[in-house]
């Protein structure tokens, strides 16, 4: 949830981490509340003995909470252990944006670092990215997102029962199951609510495309500008067609509608005063930036939570 030095797209594919848990609502405010005040976090953080008593969940659950807080990009690596991202902080601290993560911004925000970027969540990526087709299920999908690991990262060797936990481990963040299995399973997963995903059948899955309610323009103006830093930088503007369907796109991400994207492409210009507007001209449609600085975009991010 950093705006700025967010983890560009690596050749290094990803499946493992969460221990097959989906991220739940509180787990990226436990990670939270184990930095000090300088917002550093020791590397014994999820690992040391009490780890288990601190959190208030199971050892498993522990390494899937590091997991989801790194994917998240709530934390990062440095030499010394984990630092808090600036705008993470603003979000999760006592008093913050929303520090218990119920306001949908949080959800989106999480959801586009996972399947906006190729960074410790390879199968997040590739599922709202590269899966075109109206339903799929699980095991139909198990082979294409083995390929796509090994175009990747060709020296990766993944065996078909990893794959195949991460795509449950994956469907179930959105789609969590109706009934059976553990409390743990019923446990609400904090993308479900985002509605991106739906069991049309028993095992059954497919996109909900179209206009996003709870997804705010500060949110998919961050997007859109995280998108554009990655994918054109240096250029002063953005083709619709790129941003409503070119990989790694806002468009792509959310499964928004051509109509839906217009809407909030026009809506840029009050949204970032300027720094962000939309022309159509000729057939023409593109979005221009001017003068966009650091502190505008995390403006973006707090005008997702007014």
């Amino acid at each position: 949830m950093k705006p700025t030095k967010s983890p560009r797209r690596t050749n290094l594919a990803h499946f493992s981490g969460h221990e097959t848990f989906p991220l739940r609502q509180m787990w990226l405010k436990k990670a939270f509340d184990r930095s000090d005040g300088g917002g550093l976090m020791q590397k014994s953080t999820f690992t040391e003995e009490n780890a288990v008593a601190v959190f208030g969940v199971g050892k498993n659950m522990v390494s899937s909470i590091r997991h989801w807080a790194l994917a998240c990009g709530l934390i990062y690596e440095v030499d010394d252990g984990f630092r808090v991202g600036g705008m993470a902080t603003e979000i999760f601290k006592n008093e913050g944006l929303d520090p218990y993560a119920e306001n949908p911004s949080t959800a989106w925000l999480a959801h586009w670092q996972l399947a906006g970027k190729c960074f410790r969540s390879t199968t997040w990526y590739w599922l709202f990215n590269h899966v075109t087709a109206p339903t799929f299920t699980r095991l139909g999908l198990e082979e294409p997102l083995a390929n796509f690991a090994r175009d990747l990262d060709p020296k990766h060797r993944l065996s078909n029962s990893t794959i195949s936990r991460d795509l449950e481990t994956c469907l179930r963040s959105y789609a969590p199951r109706a009934s059976g299995g553990s409390p743990e399973d019923l446990a609400e997963p904090l993308l479900g609510e985002l509605g991106l995903l739906q069991e049309v059948h028993k095992g059954q899955f497919a996109f909900r495309r179209g206009p996003k309610g709870s997804l705010h323009d500060g949110v998919f103006a961050y997007a859109l500008v995280d998108f554009w830093n990655r994918a054109a930088a240096g250029q002063s503007s953005l083709a619709f067609e790129t941003i409503a369907y070119a990989e790694g796109s806002p468009g792509r991400v959310f499964k928004l509608d051509e109509e839906s994207i217009a809407r909030r492409l026009i809506a840029l210009s009050d949204l970032t005063g300027q720094k962000l507007a939309w022309t159509d001209s000729a057939g023409l449609r593109q979005v221009h930036r001017n003068n966009l600085t650091k502190e505008d975009i995390r403006n973006m991010i707090r005008r997702a939570y007014d």
